[in-house]
């Protein structure tokens, strides 16, 4: 049972009472904006006042509930449950308006004051009529008090701005009125609990109704709740060290970290409701406090990981800081694990050093190689409850990484990235920054330059100048034209480095940018400048320089862990098996399906006879020097493609439009797209930001100006024909172009779905299996109308895939015209069934 009555502060405060706000509560918060509202509030009521001496103005409700520790007798004790951060801020309004007017108008409202509505001045045990959570109390007693140490914090700062707002001109003539206002005119409803009543449960129940109370606020108010006898102590001695060292966020990241190192799939949603069930284990008092203590340990832990400068061993502390400057929270489970193993005297600083080592170069590997973010977080969850307790700490997290498939990139796989990779649209922008920053630090230069002046330069430049192409002219095989090896070499490592001049340089000569790479004083340009010129060789060279270096400065998996990450042969197997006629693909892209280089794949079809082997091509579209049947057929493997359907041209090249690429080698085998190499460049979503918007934003981020007009055009002609916009929620922001939504009686479909990076993707695979283009006559007349575009060619072969054409198609006005007329015969052919069914009516 609980009892509401409405009520006045004059009414709330007057009498011997005492309202504590329990250790569970959280702490002051109130900011600048609340403070102005209010006041605001304070002042229009005042004026109303003058006309109507009873106008109130309602502020919201207070929750109480009978203390269990009732006092002196003469004292009323209650708990606020719900609604200290108003009652707070009243209390330091009255402590502004008695400081004010005994400054002013003499000292007797000092205790007019201070005894009617801010102290019971007859109970020195319970002097305060609020008092505030600890770690709250002492800035509120130095307002009460009117102490020197007034004004600091989030408390002090609330009663200094009453403070100035009480001192402008303005105000000086209704200061009464004012004060008046606030004890007799600001309403509130005051809802008290019976004695009895589990305020736990009323407390709860509350943030289930409405309160946005974090989960770090529950589990506190929990976990006080079972320290009935003793919550002040456990609170003064572990609780407030914590939440002095962690923000509410950290604190709710600590807690589900804890539960991660017993359950790794668990989410953060669930940290709550996960640790109140074991806790609910746990029946004494003594065992809840050993959670508590354990809770501080670790908090003083994750603080190091926060900021590691405050870690004192200093090879840990260089570790740290480069893990937390990588950008990622998935390796938290495991550094909070090594800390705590060290704490507890089963690790050294050695130990945990080498072990963090061994994470840094197991998440750079991968990025070398285009595995950034497959499969990480399952990967880097469950490491402490699978690694092996019996080693060491550094070896056991090596042996982890190492042993089966979690792309920990072999020396010989860094070397065939690092050659043959595109590094600069790998993984994102920071860590690939990283990454070469972290390579000029391995030089050891004693003067080392700064950091945050160098940008990642392309030396062979991204748009090529007659004098550029020429250069590359020299180096070229019969069969090869510049565009191609151009696109092979630009964004590999071997051509990228560090520069202050980077908006300088763009396509100057190289003799140019020989000149400003050697003022640079950047070591990994020692190499580049030592060239007369800058061509294929000598990226490869380099390329080659730096993988050495790579492996030498981030050690790869174990030898023997290595043998257990077998070659996905059979992933091979079933995506040849899969290839339709008249299509083909390359070594390149069924190596990066089965996570190995281009050159074992090539051995092995020449060595095991495998279903469509020869529609394996080189990435020109050639067929590789080294074909060869394994069965011993002597078949021209051009004639067998040309009679399946493959068209070539006068240079044997097979048409680029009927490749089957890594994405759609996936869509074949039902590899699912995080556990493919990325190879555009992944946006993080801005915070505070809707869908939409990410999209727009990354879009004009990937693509020139006239293609982002373009695809912005179209989306608002895709709206004015009917249809809507729904936006996905990865890194990569796509928008899919929804004829039909979800929950219509033939299910939801769409045409396309476009990525800022540039791709339009035409998603037959969706359409097999949705009325009407379930039917593949009408999927091939979609095809028909799109291959209409200048510049879009769809294999007959990708009816079931979801092959794409560049966004840059749209910049075309007669190619953008031409889509959006195709766009509304899909979508009358999607709403069909919907007008036959008006016309039956």
């Amino acid at each position: 049972m609980v009892a509401a009555a409405e009520t006045t502060l004059q009414g709330l405060l007057e009498g011997a009472k005492q309202y504590q706000v329990p250790l569970y509560q959280r702490t002051y918060s109130w900011m600048e904006h609340q403070l102005e509202r209010l006041w605001h509030d304070l002042v229009r009521l005042s004026d109303d006042r003058l006309e109507n001496p009873k106008a109130t103005h309602f502020i919201g409700s207070l929750v109480l509930a009978p203390s269990p520790d009732n006092g002196p007798a003469g004292v009323q004790n209650f708990l606020v449950v719900d609604g200290q951060q108003r009652l707070t801020t009243l209390s330091l309004l009255l402590c502004a308006i008695r400081d004010h007017r005994m400054a002013v108008d003499g000292a007797e409202h000092r205790d007019r004051l201070n005894d009617q509505y801010l102290i019971n001045r007859y109970n020195p045990n319970r002097r305060l009529k609020l008092v505030p959570t600890q770690a709250d109390l002492d800035a509120y007693v130095a307002c009460l008090d009117s102490s020197a140490q007034a004004g600091q914090g989030p408390v002090g700062a609330a009663y200094e701005f009453f403070r100035d707002r009480l001192a402008e001109p303005e105000n000086a003539a209704q200061i009464e009125r004012l004060e008046e206002a606030v004890i007799f005119g600001l309403g509130l409803v005051s809802v008290t609990a019976q004695a009895g009543d589990n305020v736990y449960r009323i407390f709860e129940s509350l943030n289930n109704t409405g309160l946005k109370l974090t989960q770090a606020d529950l589990l506190r108010n929990y976990l006080f709740m079972r320290l009935p006898t003793r919550s002040q102590t456990v609170y003064n001695a572990h609780w407030l060290p914590l939440q002095e060292q962690l923000s509410s966020a950290e604190l709710e990241t600590l807690f589900w970290l804890d539960l991660v190192h017993r359950e790794p799939r668990v989410t953060q949603g669930d940290t709550y409701v996960r640790q109140q069930a074991w806790l609910d284990r746990f029946a004494t008092e003594d065992e809840i406090e050993a959670e508590v203590r354990r809770f501080a340990r670790l908090g003083a832990l994750l603080r190091l990981i926060l900021q590691p400068d405050e870690e004192k061993d200093p090879d840990v502390r260089y570790r740290l800081a480069r893990l937390n400057s990588w950008g990622t929270t998935t390796v938290y489970p495991v550094l909070l694990h090594l800390l705590d193993r060290r704490s507890l005297g089963t690790a050294t600083d050695g130990q945990v050093a080498r072990a963090l080592h061994y994470l840094e170069s197991f998440l750079v590997r991968r990025l070398l190689i285009g595995r950034a973010t497959a499969n990480i977080n399952r990967n880097l969850m469950s490491i402490v409850t699978e690694m092996d307790k019996h080693l060491p700490v550094d070896q056991a997290v090596h042996a982890y990484l190492s042993a089966g498939r979690k792309y920990y990139a072999t020396d010989n796989d860094v070397r065939h990235a690092v050659r043959s990779l595109p590094f600069y649209t790998n993984g994102r922008a920071a860590q690939r920054s990283l990454v070469l920053r972290w390579l000029e630090e391995s030089y050891g230069s004693k003067e080392p330059v700064s950091a945050g002046k160098l940008t990642i330069e392309h030396v062979l430049p991204q748009s090529l100048n007659p004098e550029w192409r020429q250069m590359l002219a020299t180096d070229l095989e019969p069969s090869e034209d510049v565009a191609e090896v151009h696109a092979s070499l630009v964004h590999t490592l071997g051509n990228l480095t560090l520069t202050g001049y980077n908006t300088e340089l763009g396509n100057s000569p190289f003799a140019v940018k020989k000149v400003q790479l050697t003022k640079s004083g950047v070591q990994l340009t020692q190499d580049i400048v030592a060239c007369e010129r800058w061509g294929r060789p000598q990226i490869h060279a380099r390329a080659d320089a730096l993988a050495e270096r790579i492996i030498k400065y981030w050690p790869g998996p174990t030898s023997v862990a290595t043998d257990q990450n077998e070659v996905r042969w059979d992933l091979m197997t079933q995506a040849l098996a899969a290839l339709p006629a008249g299509s083909w693909t390359t070594y390149g892209d069924l190596a990066a399906l089965i996570g190995t280089a281009p050159q074992p794949v090539g051995n092995r079809l020449r060595a095991v006879p495998l279903p469509n082997a020869h529609r394996v091509l080189q990435a020109e579209g050639t067929v590789s020097e080294g074909f060869q049947w394994p069965d011993g057929r002597t078949d021209d493997p051009i004639a067998v493609l040309t009679a399946e359907g493959v068209k070539f041209d006068e240079r044997e090249k097979a048409d680029p439009s009927q490749r089957i690429d890594l994405e759609e080698l996936a869509q074949l085998t039902g590899v699912a797209p995080d556990e493919l190499p990325k190879r555009t460049p992944r946006q993080r979503p801005g915070e505070g930001q809707s869908l939409a918007e990410q999209f727009v934003e990354q879009l004009n981020v990937l693509q020139n100006s006239r293609a982002a007009a373009a695809t912005l055009v179209l989306l608002d002609r895709w709206t004015e024909l009917g249809g809507t916009l729904l936006y996905g929620g990865g890194a990569e922001t796509s928008c899919f172009l929804m004829a039909r939504e979800r929950g219509h009686r033939d299910g939801d479909i769409w045409p396309a779905t476009i990525y800022p990076s540039g791709r339009f993707e035409v998603v037959f695979q969706h359409l097999s299996i949705r009325t009407p283009f379930d039917d593949t006559a009408l999927r091939e007349q979609l095809r028909q109308r799109l291959n209409q575009l200048p510049g879009v060619a769809i294999a007959t072969a990708k009816l079931t895939l979801r092959p794409a054409f560049p966004l840059t198609v749209l910049t075309d006005r007669e190619a953008l015209e031409a889509l959006v007329e195709h766009l509304g015969w899909f979508y009358e052919q999607a709403h069909r069934a919907d007008e036959n069914e008006v016309i039956t009516v």
